[in-house]
């Protein structure tokens, strides 16, 4: 038994030949914005505004894009020189050795599966309060929140999971086509927000810009950093990116692309949105859930009000498509390779998805949407993304070390400079994380290794080989 045993990228091209490339650029900055532009705009300036950054939060959000976009280049230089399904998980496997390929993707399935619940709890909010009580219909408290909050199931939480996988199941094509559609809706209506929003800005609600009780350490940056490292979850998306570049064509190209697309549209929404919320309303009455709509109300533009929230349910279901098609990749890539049960590596013949991958996946994330509460499930995700994001920074080193490994397509520029500050900002902001988070990823951790040391080092293909 060898855990630090390398898979090889041909046997992964071999395995994910049955896919289907039908992704092109604009097809991934769609999947890209579906992610990023979801919850994380509509939720979280507001939030973090109100507990940690103040107006600042908008400094927040561009440390996080940066950091994000450098990130970005590590993942689509490991997907232009193996384009396979799995992501982070593939590619740890192939340059650091089968253990760490699997603790990278057991942190990023409690990612994708657990955005994906807190996503549709986000949307249940938006649907059931906004939408279905302006027609009169008022769901019981029983069917408004899981248990823990004092009901049975969020069912509205349980039906858009069920429905996104659905549209999952129909093949990559139709995902993209609904993505696309969807993506242009929510961003017209951020840029009308913006548009409309900055008339109403009072340059009095931007002093101070960073207040003094959100200092600490290090260098007086404490809040800022702490607000960066929450908002990592606004850009997760484009892992999901490289978790497709077995389903994209030229990938050596196409992947960068997407990427980096992604993370300038999306940053430039990010900064703007927040600096005109927080210049439209003081930032300590921003800590609500729906900080956009909240604002519009303040200053009495109801009509517009009723527009965000039409966004943000559009916003918030193209973010949870990403993430579901994400999260089922990554467990395809796990049964394909043994780790997980073998069913879950096979792909249906009709529409070239792995459907019994999709099926885990919807029964997992519908469970925790209709069970557990939104800021339960969102304070585990980061840690999950940002150790992935570390290991794959300081992977572009022992991966332009492959000679085995050809690459023709994107390579990350001022090597290896930029892998290496990626690497340690990611770390850095893992520690900026809060303790319970920290406590609660380690408990995760370990219950994948013990998995690992008792079914799947024993059924790994990998391990099998001579």
């Amino acid at each position: 038994m060898d855990i630090f045993k390398k898979e090889s990228v041909a046997s992964f091209m071999q395995s994910d030949s049955k896919l289907k490339k039908t992704l092109r650029t604009k097809d991934l900055i769609g999947l890209g914005i579906g992610a990023v532009i979801g919850t994380g705009i509509f939720i979280l300036p507001g939030h973090e505004a109100a507990t940690h950054a103040g107006p600042a939060v908008a400094i927040a959000f561009l440390l996080a894009a940066l950091v994000s976009g450098l990130v970005g280049m590590a993942y689509a230089e490991f997907s232009s020189a193996m384009p396979v399904a799995g992501s982070a998980y593939s590619f740890g496997s192939v340059v650091f050795g089968e253990i760490i390929g699997w603790i990278l993707g057991w942190a990023l399935i409690l990612e994708y599966f657990l955005a994906v619940s807190a996503e549709a709890t986000g949307f249940a909010a938006y649907f059931n309060d906004n939408l279905l009580t302006a027609v009169g219909i008022h769901l019981p408290k029983a069917l408004q929140a899981g248990p823990m909050e004092g009901g049975v199931v969020n069912i509205t939480a349980v039906l858009v999971v069920l429905v996104i996988a659905a549209i999952i199941m129909k093949g990559s094509a139709l995902s993209t086509k609904v993505e696309n559609f969807a993506v242009v809706v929510k961003v017209a209506i951020i840029i009308l927000f913006i548009a409309v929003g900055v008339f109403y800005i009072k340059s009095d609600n931007y002093v101070p810009f960073y207040p003094s009780q959100f200092h600490g350490t290090p260098f007086g940056m404490g809040g800022i950093l702490t607000a960066a490292a929450t908002v990592f979850f606004a850009f997760i998306g484009f892992d999901a990116l490289a978790a497709n570049s077995a389903e994209t064509i030229n990938p050596g190209k196409t992947v960068v692309r997407g990427v980096l697309g992604t993370v300038a549209i999306a940053v430039v929404l990010y900064v703007a949105f927040s600096f005109v919320l927080t210049g439209i309303v003081h930032y300590s009455k921003l800590g609500v859930d729906d900080p956009a709509a909240f604002a519009l109300q303040v200053i009495h533009l109801n009509m517009f009000n009723k527009l965000i929230t039409v966004g943000a349910l559009f916003g918030i279901f193209t973010a949870m498509m990403t993430m579901f098609i994400g999260g089922s990749r990554l467990v395809y890539a796990l049964g394909r390779d043994g780790l997980l049960p073998k069913a879950m590596g096979t792909v249906s013949e009709k529409y070239h998805v792995p459907e019994k991958a999709i099926i885990v996946a919807t029964i997992v994330q519908a469970f925790f949407a209709g069970m557990v509460p939104l800021s339960q499930l969102a304070s585990l995700i980061n840690a999950g993304t940002l150790i992935a994001f570390a290991f794959i920074s300081f992977g572009v080193i022992k991966l332009r070390r492959r000679k085995d490994i050809k690459n023709d397509g994107f390579k990350m520029p001022w090597y290896p400079f930029l892998p290496i500050v990626a690497g340690l900002c990611s770390v850095g902001f893992i520690f900026m994380l809060p303790a319970v988070t920290k406590i609660s990823v380690t408990i995760w951790l370990a219950i994948g290794l013990l998995f690992y040391f008792t079914y799947g080092v024993h059924h790994s293909k990998l391990q099998q080989k001579k």
